[in-house]
């Protein structure tokens, strides 16, 4: 259904316009949550950062509210033309405005360490968990705006071994003997990078599910 849509609207000014937005959206996301990884292991400030992130999340509210404003305009002048579609990408926009705000969260969390992340003990709870999340940015984008079914599903298969890891760090943490604020630092970025994961799944799993079941995939699966 979701190709179908995207075949009937390809070359119309509504669709180019609200796709190059929201890829838009979903590149400043990205590039936040890159930053703020980077921030997290690297442990000392870097000039202008939060500034920056700051910044990028207003761009993307901006942007989310220029497409929602866009999506009624197209419905109020044609309200039966494409209203499975619209509501596809009312869901998949507040998405991506999520990732930009739990990447702003991220870099919160660098404000809450009492000292710099070990690395070593930081790759050895995450085992380099945020590069294949950020791999799971760049194939949500292509599953969405190409609308690819196989990378879509792809996407929810990965979805379960990154949610399944991120519980297992917290369970971890749950019985380490951390510093208290290491601990709840490391909780708070295992819970952000899952949330960020569910969002880049919702997105990409639009182009397989029904409007019905969109931000239900995990009950979709169990089902299946």
């Amino acid at each position: 259904m979701f190709k179908n849509l995207l075949s009937f609207w390809k070359g119309k000014d509504f669709l180019v316009q609200v796709l190059e937005d929201f890829k838009i959206m979903l590149d400043d996301s990205e590039t936040m949550f890159q930053a703020v990884c980077a921030q997290l292991l690297v442990g000392t400030e870097k000039g202008g950062l939060k500034e920056k992130i700051y910044e990028i999340d207003k761009q993307v509210n901006n942007l989310q509210k220029e497409i929602r404003k866009r999506i009624v305009e197209h419905l109020t002048l044609q309200p039966t033309v494409n209203v499975n579609a619209c509501l596809i990408l009312m869901s998949v926009v507040k998405d991506a405005e999520r990732l930009g705000d739990y990447s702003k969260n991220l870099y919160e969390v660098t404000e809450l360490l009492a000292e710099p992340i070990d690395c070593a003990l930081f790759s050895e709870y995450f085992d380099e968990l945020d590069k294949k999340i950020l791999a799971l940015f760049q194939q949500t984008k292509k599953a969405f705006i190409e609308a690819d079914e196989d990378l879509a599903r792809s996407a929810w298969e990965y979805e379960k071994t990154i949610a399944k890891g991120c519980d297992q760090i917290v369970e971890r943490l749950a019985k380490s003997n951390l510093p208290v604020n290491q601990a709840v630092c490391f909780t708070l970025v295992a819970r952000h990078f899952k949330r960020i994961m569910a969002h880049l799944v919702n997105i990409a799993t639009s182009v397989v599910l029904p409007l019905s079941d969109l931000d239900y995939f995990d009950e979709r699966r169990n089902e299946d």
